[in-house]
């Protein structure tokens, strides 16, 4: 262990060797300190001219001895201590203030975003002697109210309070709050935040849809958070003191995960990480995680593993001092090779199996698609936004059984189902995965076997939910990634679901500014005129483009 933490330049050795024997102190486990450590913090921090603080753990022992200056000390990384719900730190904060001040803001405020079993000022007189102690705690997790209690000052030699019964007494009641919030909703519970540069309604309903897919995904949303800013802050995204309320009102409810609607580039996850002790994503890792919960097939898994491990390549950094171990033996001599350096091979060698069994993907599927090329069989893809309801079509067309939820990406991977039109026409019917906006590059990449499904399709059925406020934006979201994917030429016709949510004279100005079809997917007799242009379309007409 480093004999000291902060900033010791200045000082005499025997003022060094006087912070260094604090280590060998013990606190008995209900003290918050002893009187005669406070008394020799005190008049150590007197004579240097700065605040000393100590970390003290459940047993009594001194874990860290903190040096800082004469308004402040720094608190090291905490990482090691790891917590869980219901549970502190299980390290208490004891340091002294020069001037006899009260709890400042930023003791509270490390008080509760490192969840530290206490927080304790010891109030240093003009003689250099402790006059009184200074205390706060953490309370359960409640809205509304502050997520600590600061205590009335106490006396340095008779605390009035039993240290190790209170910490349990708190932990206790915590765990209580977090089994009531489990038994009421046993989801993880979050809060989605944006902090944007775009207008407040263009940043409002991305910020809903990142509500979809956090539900999507299983997750509970306890609030959203919205900050406008000229420019991101290039290491937080938000500005510190945002985070830190953000951080703060996480705690109060209960919550251990949030969830950014902006990509987070490494720097960033990093540098958050070492803020707060919650958990940080952003909108590509959610989506990647609702892909690999929805990914059945083989094709299906191997491309949601692709995509996430090309996401987190250069997102493997050194998170702590574990990640520096040094592997020995041989094949591994002289200064060896990092953990990080390992966890990197490996991926990109992954990385490189996973393209090799895609590529194997694509080849079966150009063999699949030669095949039906020679029978002739005209093939009609569905494309659309996520959740317009193009796998209740595909049923309600084929009168197949394919899986149809309401919720986002319930369909990974491609179906396809046969279709006899009335006139005798046999066609092939595909049911692709659904398309977003801000679609990851990673998963583009990753599902080019699957999108390229598309580039043979006689023609494309573009699935549009016209009862989503947003449908406009999400027709323009389509409209580029079909243009991104080099498909423009193929001719599309748009199919507006869901008429039955929206005013009749609505979706009849819809269909004719829109030069689309009004259909009900639910209800197979709605789709009379759709079966009807698809054996006019097939039959060698011609057809608009998306």
């Amino acid at each position: 262990m480093s004999s000291l933490h902060g900033n010791t330049s200045g000082l005499k050795a025997g003022q060094i060797r006087r912070l260094e024997n604090l280590y060998r102190r013990r606190i008995p486990p209900e003290l918050v300190i002893t009187p005669e450590l406070a008394r020799d913090l005190s008049l150590l921090s007197g004579e240097i001219h700065r605040q000393i603080g100590v970390l003290i753990d459940r047993r009594g022992k001194i874990q860290f001895v903190i040096v800082g200056d004469g308004h402040q000390i720094v608190i090291p990384d905490l990482r090691e201590y790891r917590l869980a719900p219901g549970r502190l730190r299980g390290l208490r904060c004891v340091h002294t203030h020069l001037k006899a001040e009260p709890l400042s803001e930023d003791d509270l405020t490390d008080l509760a975003l490192l969840r530290l079993d206490l927080m304790a000022a010891i109030a240093v007189g003009s003689d250099h002697r402790p006059r009184h102690l200074n205390l706060s705690h953490l309370l359960p997790p409640a809205s509304g109210q502050a997520p600590y209690r600061v205590l009335d000052p106490l006396d340095h030699h008779h605390t009035g309070i039993h240290c190790r019964d209170l910490i349990r007494a708190l932990e206790t009641e915590m765990a209580q709050v977090v089994t009531r919030l489990d038994a009421g909703d046993a989801r993880e519970r979050v809060i989605l935040t944006s902090v944007t540069t775009a207008p407040k309604t263009v940043a409002l309903d991305s910020l809903a849809e990142l509500r979809d897919l956090a539900e999507s995904a299983g997750l509970q949303v306890v609030a959203s958070e919205l900050q406008q800013r000229r420019r991101l802050d290039p290491r937080l995204v938000m500005g510190r003191g945002k985070l830190t309320q953000l951080t703060i009102s996480a705690l109060q409810r209960g919550v251990g995960l949030l969830i950014f609607d902006q990509e987070l580039n490494p720097t960033q996850i990093r540098s958050i990480g070492d803020t707060t002790d919650l958990k940080v994503i952003d909108r590509t890792q959610l989506i990647l995680d609702i892909f690999a919960q929805r990914a059945r097939t083989r094709e299906g898994k191997l491309q949601v593993e692709l995509a996430q491990l090309k996401y987190l390549l250069p997102r493997l950094v050194t998170k702590n001092t574990a990640m520096s171990r040094l592997t020995g033996g041989i094949g591994g001599r002289g200064p060896g090779e990092t953990k990080l350096e390992i966890n990197r091979r490996r991926a990109r060698r992954r990385i490189s199996h996973l393209e090799k069994s895609l590529k194997q993907v694509r080849q079966r599927r150009g063999r699949q698609r030669a095949k039906r090329d020679k029978h002739n069989l005209p093939v009609v893809s569905l494309v659309g936004y996520t959740n317009a309801g193009k796998s209740t079509l595909l049923n309600s067309l084929t009168r197949s059984r394919v899986l149809a939820e309401k919720r986002l990406f319930a369909t990974l991977d491609p179906t396809s189902r046969r279709l006899r039109l009335p006139g005798g026409t046999r066609i092939l019917v595909t049911d692709t995965v659904g398309f977003i906006r801000n679609l990851p590059e990673d998963l583009k990449v990753a599902f080019r076997a699957t999108l390229e499904e598309l580039a043979s399709a006689s023609l494309l059925l573009h699935v549009i939910d016209i009862s989503n406020p947003r449908f406009r934006e999400q027709m323009s979201a389509v409209e580029a990634l079909l243009a991104d994917l080099e498909l423009t030429h193929i001719p599309c016709l748009p199919i507006l679901n869901k008429q039955d949510r929206v005013a009749p004279e609505r979706g009849a100005g819809l269909a004719r500014r829109l030069g689309g079809i009004p259909v009900c997917a639910r209800q197979r007799n709605s789709l009379t005129d759709l079966i009807d242009i698809l054996e006019m379309r097939l039959s060698g007409h011609g057809g608009t483009q998306c």
